[in-house]
């Protein structure tokens, strides 16, 4: 697929027809089998848009586990008065899908560039279903999306909206971990620093609780759809006697060796930061795509260690493989593929086939063992990538990439200005 103007309307029109068809799902015009995946935004989001309004932070309720602009997505509906909560969530969470796809087909102009990444986007949301109309995430993903692709140009522009993006949901400060080392690294990490600090104290400053969301965090458990997980849908079969309670806003395992299981996740999490730390301190080739390359692997990397791998994260991975696949040289393209399948099989069991999930029969272990093993495989490939172009240098078969990286250190070289265009668009 490449950046040719034909794609571009296709592309286009793929996205209308399967966009249309999720909003007819979300207004329960087309029923779909499985939980209503919508009563998090008619019941939890509107509740918690009552708190706010009201001048404080839901900081007594245990599922409020996010940082404080995250209000700002659960008081968007707001912006649209003439519709009741619900409808306008939808509305928004439409319009920042729009938004992405602008970006992405906008971004994938030119020669070193392709709409491979818009059709990457195109399919990984309805491959996921009414779930990304259903959360907030899109909202947060349209911002990661837009600080990647400015990025390429304004390191400023990238800190900044990752530090925006940080204070959403946690997860886009990994944006920041491939920036080039350097001038363009010490703007990056230096603005999403101050922005950061200055929103927080803001946040802090207009209402009580902005910090609760760290301590209901903190505590949570095994969920039923994480990778530690796993070991007690195959323990079940052979009589553990656990058990699926709602904990902490999630369906988690509780019972015998579950604190354990937790500890071992967030030891891999560490495991996974650890191995980030290496490669960011022996990398040596940094092209124009090694940004998103980057953020797309540790998100990966952090999501499949999670204690909790919740259906709207791979909405996260869906936005980062469509950046990543904008840029002719990224080699993230398998990794990509997987994170594709695993959100399609993500839907099978959210909420389509949820029941076999929490009773961990053999349809459910399957689903659970299929999109975690894919989620695995991805994470594993783009390690290996990620650290071959970078640590060990482009391949013989691949001289474009020492090309566009040298190029790009030296027009930042000759230009001495950190806002340099750092390749051709």
């Amino acid at each position: 697929m490449t950046g040719s103007s034909g794609t571009r309307p296709a592309a286009f029109a793929v996205w209308a027809l399967t966009r249309s068809l999720l909003l007819l799902c979300v207004v329960k015009v087309i029923t779909l089998p499985g939980p209503d995946v919508t009563s998090d935004v008619s019941v939890i989001y509107h509740g918690w848009y009552d708190v706010l309004t009201s001048g404080s932070y839901p900081r007594s309720d245990v599922t409020w586990q996010y940082p404080p602009l995250a209000a700002l997505a659960i008081l968007s509906p707001g912006l649209l008065p003439f519709l009741d909560y619900a409808s306008a969530f939808f509305v928004l969470a439409f319009l920042c899908d729009a938004l992405v796809l602008g970006l992405l087909l906008y971004a994938g102009r030119g020669a070193a560039r392709r709409t491979a990444g818009a059709w990457v986007w195109v399919a990984g949301v309805p491959l996921l279903g009414t779930t990304a109309y259903a959360r907030y995430d899109v909202m947060v993903t349209a911002v990661a999306v837009a600080a990647l692709l400015a990025g390429v140009r304004h390191p400023r522009v990238l800190g900044a909206l990752a530090a925006f993006g940080t204070l959403l949901k946690v997860w886009p400060l990994l944006l920041l971990a491939g920036t080039a080392r350097g001038r363009r690294t010490r703007l990056a990490w230096t603005t999403a620093a101050g922005v950061a600090l200055g929103l927080l104290v803001l946040c802090v400053a207009a209402a009580p609780g902005a910090l609760a969301f760290l301590g209901f965090q903190r505590d949570r458990g095994t969920e039923v759809e994480s990778l530690g997980a796993l070991v007690f849908h195959v323990a079940r079969q052979f009589g553990w006697q656990g058990r699926v309670e709602l904990h902490y806003g999630s369906l988690e395992f509780l019972g015998p060796h579950v604190p354990l299981v937790s500890t071992l996740a967030l030891g891999l999490s560490v495991v996974a930061f650890g191995w980030l730390l290496v490669w960011r301190l022996r990398a040596r080739t940094f092209g124009v795509s090694t940004t998103a390359d980057a953020a797309f692997t540790a998100v990966l990397l952090f999501t499949t260690t999670s204690r909790v791998i919740s259906p709207q994260y791979m909405l996260w991975l869906v936005g980062l493989a469509a950046v990543c696949l904008v840029f002719r040289e990224s080699r993230m393209a398998w990794p990509a593929a997987c994170v594709l399948v695993a959100t399609g099989v993500t839907q099978l069991e959210f909420p389509l086939g949820f029941g076999h999930v929490v009773s961990s029969d053999a349809t459910g272990v399957t689903l659970m063992f299929v999109r975690n093993g894919l989620l695995v495989a991805a994470s594993l490939l783009a390690c290996a990538r990620l650290w071959r172009d970078t640590v060990r240098g482009p391949s013989a078969d691949r001289p474009a990439r020492v090309a566009v990286g040298t190029a790009s250190a030296s027009a930042l070289s000759r230009a001495g200005s950190p806002d340099t265009p750092a390749s051709a668009p």
